[in-house]
């Protein structure tokens, strides 16, 4: 999916929990997404919200344009319903999956990909816990950690995950994200 953000609009950047917000924090710090921490509505991505809670929260403040609101989400069914007295106010909502959870990274970045398909695990999470004997992995520490040095590491394996796990093409991905 071709996610496009005009540089000159407002960002409401919601993250499902640590390890995605961690993972965005590496990516922005290091200017590699196609949005700006300057254009996040509140200077940092957001804790996971209802649709309802986030308009009564975050969209009563005047914009100079419509703001785009980037869910990264591990569901590809959640439901995010905007109040209609909202809609006007925004521009898009791109719901960027990272199906099954956001440990695929670490598998990947352990080289244990095809090991983990062939495996009866069915959570990645489970899988870094018990196989590669990862006891942090849903820890923002533990992904600031593991890639906060190495930004182009993280990408590869952003990359890699992107090749081998084929996404609906209505959602996007966290590569479509990063700047090309």
């Amino acid at each position: 999916m071709i996610v496009e953000i005009p540089s000159n609009c407002p960002v409401a950047c919601i993250c499902e929990g640590g390890a995605e917000t961690a993972i965005i924090n590496i990516l922005l710090d290091a200017g590699k997404l196609i949005f700006k921490s300057s254009q996040l509505i509140e200077d940092e991505p957001l804790r996971r919200t209802s649709g309802k809670e986030f308009c009564e929260r975050y969209l009563k403040k005047d914009f100079e344009s419509k703001v785009y609101v980037i869910r990264v989400i591990d569901s590809k069914r959640e439901n995010f319903k905007i109040t209609q007295q909202y809609k006007s106010k925004i521009e898009q909502v791109i719901d960027v999956v990272t199906s099954p959870e956001i440990e695929m990274l670490i598998i990947i970045s352990e080289g244990m990909y095809d090991d983990y398909k062939n495996s009866n695990y069915k959570k990645p999470s489970e899988y870094c816990k018990s196989k590669l004997k990862i006891k942090y992995v849903k820890s923002p520490s533990y992904y600031q950690d593991k890639f906060g040095n190495d930004v182009d590491f993280l990408i590869k394996c952003i990359k890699e995950y992107s090749r081998v796990h084929k996404q609906d093409e209505d959602k996007a991905t966290l590569y479509d994200l990063i700047k090309k």
